[in-house]
């Protein structure tokens, strides 16, 4: 599967659109991840788990997206991109989503 940010592929014809793809994870820290994030943000530094837990997620996303291609008979993505997302008072969760618009290649 060939994935990329932009539209069109250099070298390679875009024979369909399938539509548009996606995945879309929401997490919520644990409680020792919040505690943890806390005392990072008063000394400042990055916090690796949880930056590990936002990176997880983001692949989970990712490879979400590219299992929806594959359904729709996709061998590329394009446009593809990232957005995130704060679910607000739902106990610090947040949303990560990918996208991109499916398509079959010559």
């Amino acid at each position: 599967m060939i994935v990329v940010t932009t539209n069109n592929i250099e070298g390679k014809e875009i024979l369909e659109y399938k539509g548009l793809v996606r995945g879309i994870v929401v997490r919520t820290p644990t409680v020792w991840q919040v505690i943890a994030r806390g005392f990072k943000g008063l000394l400042s530094g990055n916090n690796i788990r949880y930056m590990r837990m936002c990176e997880q997620a983001r692949q989970e996303a990712y490879t979400m997206m590219i299992q929806h291609a594959v359904e729709l008979g996709a061998n590329a993505v394009v446009g593809v991109r990232y957005d995130t997302g704060d679910l607000g008072g739902y106990h610090g969760s947040s949303e990560v989503f990918c996208y991109g618009t499916a398509v079959i290649l010559r």
